[in-house]
């Protein structure tokens, strides 16, 4: 049994789950490539459900149960959430025998919502200096997207054998594209694309391939690319322009800067009660048996 957090033994899958999650969203980031931070990553997962733990521990002893009709209520919200009664129970893997189960941890969840909200009551609301100096220095984050127009000369690879010999005429006519060559008029000579498809026009990330946009994002204005290729044959590139992002004017995201420094706030606030919380509280931490027997943390 891994952990146990004040008599109540968090299963090795939920731990297990919590982890796949958070490595899961680090390479998602590119910021990881394998496994040397797994172990970084299993104390994350530890953390966060001893969190969870404490406090829907101190919110069963401090608040009182939910009345049946707030529980019927929140549990119509989450049916209609999923698009209805049937729609609820196809997507989420359930059948009306599980009712019960489910009102009972919409109960323990009103109650840990009660929690916050007790504990969150007294916290100020933003001013406008601190939204401001929060835009001001973050303002990357509230600026369009930047973008890259760019044209392309692509081969198909259909044969394995053929590869070789692809790619190194591709790169005799990258040559002469750097010494000079007009693009258009040589993609449309060698290109496999037809000739309204070699300008693609603006992009942002996320519109085309990753490993086109990686290319075409990383080079200067009238840049050619080295030969790179994708799943689908070879690619040249061209930058022919870029747009970069401007900020929005303050007062358009004013009220998502409010809400997120509402939600630091209140995360900072839960992290000082379960703090507390962990002075007094019996945690234990058993490692996985590996066959060297394990040991405890307390």
């Amino acid at each position: 049994m891994p952990l146990v957090v004040n008599d109540q033994t968090i299963d090795d899958s939920v731990i297990e789950q919590e982890f796949s999650a958070i490595k899961a969203h680090y390479e998602s980031l590119g910021s990881i490539s394998c496994c040397e931070r797994d172990d970084e990553f299993r104390g994350y997962a530890n953390d966060n459900i001893t969190f969870r733990a404490l406090l829907t521990q101190e919110a069963l002893r401090t608040i009182p149960e939910p009345r049946e009709e707030e529980v019927s209520q929140a549990f119509d919200k989450l049916k209609e959430e999923h698009g209805g009664n049937d729609q609820f129970y196809a997507s989420m893997g359930l059948s009306p025998e599980q009712d019960e189960l489910i009102r009972r941890d919409l109960s323990v969840n009103l109650q840990v919502e009660s929690l916050r909200e007790s504990a969150c009551k007294s916290l100020p609301e933003p001013t406008e200096v601190e939204c401001r100096e929060y835009y001001d220095n973050n303002v990357e984050k509230f600026s369009d997207e930047d973008e890259v127009r760019a044209s392309h000369i692509f081969k198909s690879v259909r044969e394995s054998e053929k590869r070789e010999a692809i790619f190194k005429a591709l790169c005799e006519v990258r040559q002469q594209l750097v010494d000079g060559a007009d693009f258009t008029e040589v993609a449309r000579k060698h290109s496999d694309k037809p000739a309204e498809e070699i300008d693609l026009g603006y992009f942002k990330r996320g519109e085309l391939m990753d490993e086109f946009e990686i290319v075409t994002f990383s080079m200067k204005e009238m840049e050619v690319s080295p030969v790179f290729s994708t799943p689908h044959g070879f690619h040249l590139a061209k930058v022919t322009d870029r747009k970069h992002g401007e900020p929005k004017p303050f007062e358009s995201v004013r009220a998502d800067i409010e809400t997120e420094l509402s939600a630091q706030r209140q995360d900072a606030k839960l992290q000082e009660l379960v703090d507390e919380l962990k002075k007094t509280a019996q945690i234990k931490y058993t490692e996985p048996d590996d066959g060297d027997g394990g040991h405890d943390h307390d």
